[in-house]
C-alpha cells in the first residue's frame, strides 16, 4: 500500500507559529535544533531576510 506523501504544514509544536516546528517535523529533525539554526541564520544573514521569509512561510503554510 502506497503512504501519502508529506506534507509542509504548520506544527502545534510552536513558539510562535509553528513554521519552524513544522519544518522539523518534515525533515525529521528536532524543532529546538531547527529553531536555533534558523534564528542564527536570520540574525547573521544582512538585512534580517529571515524575518520576512519567515512571516510569508506562516501566511502561506497551512495549520496541521
Amino acid at each position: 500500500m502506497q503512504q501519502a506523501p508529506k506534507r509542509l504544514v504548520r506544527s502545534r509544536d510552536q513558539y510562535v507559529a509553528g513554521v519552524c516546528g513544522g519544518i522539523a517535523e518534515y525533515i525529521g529533525a528536532d524543532p529546538s535544533i531547527v529553531r536555533a539554526a534558523y534564528a542564527l541564520l536570520t540574525f547573521f544573514s544582512a538585512a534580517f531576510p529571515g524575518l520576512i521569509l519567515y512571516i510569508i512561510m506562516w501566511a502561506v503554510m497551512p495549520k496541521e
